[in-house]
């Protein structure tokens, strides 16, 4: 989030909005909303989820190389184990073995092959897109009806239910609380120090961004589209940046504490300018999405709605930065698929340190 400075103590007082550490009321409504359940038990998940985040990385590592992934259901972190010797290890964190057959490195070796065959041309445009499901155990490949498959391991499983092609979600220009950057709109992502993060795709090649109030805000430093979806926009001219997500109204602003990465299964919202915010679950990580212009790698794949402007936008969960908003199919009214782009990657890449309260 960024604020222009018009006086500091003006900002200060009335337009920065610190919300405590526990979920607010508004966050609990849009969670019920979104997930068609009650007030209660949105406390719970949200209590549950924060307790699986912070025992996934010890979980991992007890796993060791039998680990097979890792994902939340049922209230609790789930970690699959090819070796039963492992199991009381990984139960010693709090997370539940599961025992499967593939391990984690096995199943992403076959995902890196079909990123290869990509890279290479020799994946067919109607291919949607292809992951590691760890809940399955399998490598999963999305594609549209009568798409050319032949080509891919024969081991994969093929989904075409439900399948669009995705596209990148950013916008022509109209109203809101965006960025602005040649003929496009696009949402703010993460305050890091010295500007923001956003999706490289947002960067069009004008490199000058400007505010919700058409004034200067900076330019792009770095951005990367296709291939990677990522970009980060350093700021002058009177924008200030601090460590909060948008809640436009509907919800409490969203401060940002840190950026462990929520396993699939866990919830996740999304503040875009567009379509403001909205709510779903984290289905997959490091998924490729193959966009008509090129694919994207290591990717999170999501539940939640997005439409054309909100790229770019953040992906949190409970306090914690997830993301940014990269594509999709779909909209809010009839919901569909969104994918972000990982913060730490984006962090690490650039050198950046995320804003965090």
């Amino acid at each position: 989030m960024l604020l222009r400075i018009v006086s500091v103590s003006a900002i200060v007082l009335s337009t920065i909005t610190i919300p405590a550490a526990a979920a607010s009321a508004e966050v609990v409504d849009a969670m019920s909303r979104d997930f068609g359940i009650t007030a209660a038990q949105a406390l719970t998940r949200i209590r549950d989820e924060k307790v699986a985040l912070k025992i996934a990385p010890a979980a991992q590592e007890a796993a060791a190389e039998s680990f097979g992934g890792s994902w939340y259901a049922d209230g609790k972190l789930r970690v699959a184990v090819t070796d039963p010797a492992k199991a009381d290890a990984v139960r010693a964190t709090g997370a539940e073995p599961v025992l499967r057959t593939k391990s984690f490195a096995s199943l992403n070796a076959v995902k890196n092959g079909i990123d290869r065959l990509s890279k290479a041309g020799s994946v067919s445009k109607d291919v949607a897109g292809w992951r590691v499901d760890v809940q399955r155990g399998a490598v999963v490949v999305d594609a549209l009806p009568g798409a050319d498959v032949s080509g891919l391991p024969k081991d994969v499983v093929v989904n075409t239910e439900g399948v669009q092609r995705p596209q990148p979600f950013a916008a022509g220009t109209v109203g809101g609380d965006p960025f602005y950057t040649g003929n496009v709109r696009c949402s703010i992502g993460f305050s890091v120090h010295g500007g923001y993060v956003t999706a490289g795709h947002c960067n069009v090649g004008a490199w000058h961004v400007y505010g919700w109030d058409r004034s200067w805000q900076g330019e792009f430093v770095g951005s990367s589209f296709p291939t990677n979806d990522y970009g980060w926009v350093r700021t002058g001219g009177g924008w200030w940046n601090v460590p909060v997500v948008l809640g436009w109204g509907q919800v409490s602003d969203a401060l940002v504490r840190g950026s462990w990465e929520a396993p699939p299964g866990t919830s996740v919202c999304r503040s875009g300018s567009t379509t403001h915010w909205h709510c779903g679950v984290v289905q997959g990580r490091n998924e490729t999405v193959n966009y008509e212009q090129g694919a994207v790698y290591e990717m999170v794949g999501t539940s939640v709605c997005a439409q054309p402007g909100d790229s770019g936008g953040s992906f949190i969960t409970g306090d914690q930065a997830q993301g940014v908003t990269s594509g999709g199919y779909g909209n809010c009214s009839s919901g569909g698929r969104t994918w972000f782009q990982p913060v730490n990657e984006i962090l690490r890449v650039y050198g950046l340190t995320l804003l965090t309260a």
